[in-house]
């Protein structure tokens, strides 16, 4: 099967309901999506497929064949820039485990809506866990990021 992720096309020998954060992670040797819970809960294997937040542990890797997939490794833009410099200035991350779920999420909501409201963030970041409880440092860098984008 061929999938192409960030851009370039890859062939995977996965079986076809293989879900895609392992063929990422133990095929293809992409390990800034992470595993989390497992049953699509804590967010930290989003990737974005077609551009959109999808949580990749309960991805039957059939279903993204032909679809562009687009992970941590790959993201890029001028959200994704923002995000990175909010998140370093705000040293955002404890452990860092989930971080790569969370900018994923901040990154489509910012593409979405460059100017999102403190509800706006917390509503679409509300299906990514942090254990470490950085949730504050988390909605803040995503409003620091999209100041960055007004301007």
């Amino acid at each position: 099967m061929k999938l192409t992720v960030n851009g370039e096309e890859k062939e995977v020998k996965s079986s076809d309901d293989t879900p895609l954060l392992w063929v990422l992670r133990d095929e293809l040797k992409m390990t800034g999506t992470k595993f989390g819970c497992g049953i699509a809960q804590c967010g930290a294997c989003t990737v974005h497929v077609d551009g959109e937040p999808a949580r990749s542990c309960v991805l039957p890797v059939k279903l993204v064949a032909g679809k562009k997939i687009t992970t941590i490794e790959g993201l890029q833009g001028p959200a994704a820039d923002a995000l990175q410099t909010a998140w370093a200035e705000l040293d955002v991350p404890q452990c860092g485990y989930c971080q790569s779920g969370q900018l994923m999420t901040a990154e489509a909501l910012l593409r979405a809506n460059p100017s999102p409201t403190r509800e706006d963030v917390d509503q679409a970041m509300t299906g990514n866990v942090c254990r470490c409880a950085t949730y504050v440092r988390i909605r803040k860098a995503i409003l620091n990021a999209s100041e960055g984008l007004e301007g």
